[in-house]
């Protein structure tokens, strides 16, 4: 007998053939699969998963960062326990100022706006020259002792103030007089605000909004000063940002790329803020800027900064920053940056101003930085 002879699926005498369970093998392999992909689902939590993505280099800090360091800031305030408590007595209207001996000196620094430097508007109290000539650029501003002379100086510039209380407060009782102070026209409890600071012995710049090139996706705010309105609409709004302070010595950009590179557009502004006796500040954070060129035309007191200092806002990049500031000053002899009031910022400035003096530069508010009248 052969296997010709033997029925289908029978060995014949040599015995039963094994049939391998094709079925019942594809059969386990599936549950397996099946029951992996639920231990995944259950294990991996990726809403994203299948999704593009991009991955990004952390640097990391052997020194670490405090919480306090990475808050954030620009948020706008409401009312609350930080702000500067009221007083019934009008804060006094002085600061000191050390001489050469290091003897203290009686500096005139006015905290209250001067009646005759205010025009009544619509808006709030706008800032005017005197019939006598004066400007709020003059009598705002904080004297610089004239034995300062010919050392290297450099003037800082915060920004932000009056949108974050927590900001605000740290940028008071961390940096000395001399540093300026920008305020945004959108904080509440402004008049408290810029009084402590002009009783600390503070100059105030006003932030004013201005276009980006990404407006409307990046908005700088309410009021806004835009390309495309007309210069009646533009100053309007430019009277309505300034009536919300006083005792402002001129005015700094917030955002603007777009507006500041457009001559059209910045020249009734620029030619206002001449009028009414402002400095204007450029912050230098925009290359295509024709702000000194437009203050050229119209004689308005102008400065540029040199450096954005927090421009990224790491202890190691800042501390870079403030050292590049000091060489500019070193080589020049005046040098400017801008910074806000982020806490890491602050930080680092506070130490960085206290050694100033023992490397041979003096810190002076943005009034002593040369200007075009």
């Amino acid at each position: 007998m052969n296997d010709l002879t033997n029925p289908l699926g029978f060995g014949g005498s040599g015995g039963r053939k094994f049939r391998v369970p094709v079925g019942a093998i594809a059969a386990v392999i599936t549950a397996s699969l099946f029951a992996g992909l639920a231990v995944w689902l259950m294990v991996v939590s990726d809403p994203l998963g299948g999704e593009p993505y991009a991955r990004a280099r952390i640097e990391t800090s052997d020194t670490g960062y405090a919480r306090v360091d990475i808050a954030t800031v620009g948020v706008k305030s409401g009312t609350g326990e930080l702000l500067p408590p009221p007083s019934d007595s009008k804060p006094e209207a002085g600061v000191p100022v050390e001489g050469p001996t290091g003897a203290e000196v009686a500096v005139a620094l006015p905290v209250e706006a001067d009646t005759a430097l205010i025009e009544t508007s619509p808006f709030g109290p706008l800032p005017r020259v005197a019939a006598d000539g004066r400007r709020p650029l003059d009598v705002y501003a904080r004297p610089v002792p004239g034995f300062v002379g010919a050392s290297p100086k450099i003037a800082i510039v915060v920004g932000d103030l009056g949108l974050s209380q927590t900001g605000t407060q740290e940028a008071l009782a961390k940096l000395p007089p001399e540093v300026t102070l920008g305020f945004a026209p959108y904080g509440a409890s402004l008049d408290r605000w810029t009084a402590k600071a002009r009783q600390d012995g503070h100059e105030l710049l006003l932030q004013v909004p201005l276009e980006p090139f990404d407006y409307p996706d990046n908005d700088p705010g309410e009021n806004t000063l835009l390309v495309g309105k007309d210069a009646r609409q533009n100053v309007e709004n430019l009277h309505r940002v300034m009536g919300r302070l006083t005792t402002y010595v001129g005015i700094v950009n917030y955002m603007g790329a777009r507006f500041t590179s457009e001559a059209a557009a910045l020249d009734p502004v620029m030619q206002e803020i001449a009028l009414r006796g402002l400095l204007y500040l450029d912050d230098g954070s925009s290359p295509r800027s024709v702000a000194e060129q437009s203050a050229g035309k119209f004689k308005t007191a102008f400065a540029r900064a040199d450096l954005v200092i927090d421009a990224i806002p790491t202890p190691n990049e800042i501390t870079g920053r403030l050292a590049q500031l000091e060489q500019i000053a070193r080589t020049r002899g005046l040098a400017v940056g801008v910074a806000s009031a982020r806490p890491a910022t602050l930080k680092a400035l506070a130490g960085w101003t206290s050694g100033l003096d023992g490397r041979g530069i003096t810190l002076v508010p943005i009034t002593a930085v040369p200007q075009q009248n």
